[in-house]
């Protein structure tokens, strides 16, 4: 009896350090961040590629913030999905609310590891899952360039998640299965198509919304970029692989001149959520928006499910 005593202790030891350490944040190892000067013009760049207003900038009257009013991220946006509603939070500038005080590595740990600076995880509605394969350099250059922006004080209530989503220490151990910068697909090594990949599977987080996921909420990459339910509303993400509707049709100059003006081939006008998306897409050079066209005929094409 005292054996089996001691044997159900030990196993109970056992199963608590093994959910300690799957729990437990990772992070960045300070010393291998490099000495950089920031440079605030690609700050602002990776700022629109990456679509940080979209969701971060303050609504204004209950409604997505428009022209100047993007560069307020004071947040409190909220997004009702089937794991309960998330609220964007404040990422200005301020002290109290924001990230006034933050440090290089803060940013970085968040970023790529989604680990708060008191070492709380991040869930992944903000795309550190995508963000994990951005370089460090646009990553501080983007720190620096959000540093420059007006201090907004508002307070963000909490996340009001469902059970089981509302522990947020077992993020830690989905990140151990599913955080991973390996690229999506491999693709030519030409630069060109580097930098589509780079701004797709990195950057500008297109499969967070394109792609479906699994029962654990992760994306599923066997249907990358194949359209998905949308988890913040009605009706469908569409698919963009080359077997979509529109990219099957549409030649690369075409995606690059909705990508810059918002109307299709046939003159129809961008709809939706994809209004913001074409709105930030509109501020990136027409060389980056050449490299997504030509990352997204390249890439499988994937057929779509209803």
């Amino acid at each position: 009896m005292k054996k089996s005593s001691r044997y159900l202790a030990g196993a109970a030891v056992a199963i608590v350090l093994a959910a300690a350490w799957l729990t437990t944040p990772q992070r960045i190892n300070p010393d291998e961040i490099p000495a950089h000067d920031p440079n605030l013009e690609n700050g602002e760049l990776v700022f629109w590629a990456g679509g940080c207003a979209s969701c971060h900038a303050t609504p204004v009257d209950g409604k997505r913030a428009k022209g100047d009013d993007k560069l307020l991220l004071g947040g409190g946006q909220e997004f009702d999905t089937p794991y309960g509603v998330f609220r964007a939070p404040n990422i200005s500038a301020s002290k109290e609310f924001g990230l006034g005080n933050w440090q290089a590595i803060d940013f970085l740990n968040a970023m790529q590891r989604g680990v708060s600076p008191d070492g709380r995880h991040y869930y992944p509605s903000f795309p550190y899952t995508s963000y994990i394969r951005m370089t460090t350099t646009d990553i501080l250059d983007l720190q620096a360039f959000i540093q420059s922006l007006p201090a907004v004080e508002n307070d963000v209530a909490e996340h009001a998640l469902n059970f089981p989503w509302n522990i947020r220490r077992g993020i830690g151990a989905w990140k151990r299965l599913y955080l991973d910068d390996t690229p999506i697909i491999n693709v030519a090594s030409d630069a060109v198509m580097r930098r589509g990949q780079y701004l797709v599977e990195g950057t500008g987080h297109c499969g967070e919304c394109h792609s479906p996921r699994n029962q654990s909420g992760d994306l599923r990459v066997d249907r990358w970029l194949a359209g998905a339910p949308n988890l913040d509303g009605p009706g469908r993400i569409p698919n963009i692989t080359p077997a979509g509707k529109n990219v099957k049709s549409w030649s690369g100059s075409d995606l690059v001149y909705y990508f810059e003006s918002g109307f299709t081939p046939d003159f129809d006008t961008v709809g939706s959520s994809m209004v913001a998306v074409q709105e930030n897409l509109s501020k990136l050079p027409q060389s980056d928006l050449e490299a997504i066209a030509a990352y997204l005929k390249t890439i499988p094409a994937i057929e779509s499910q209803k």
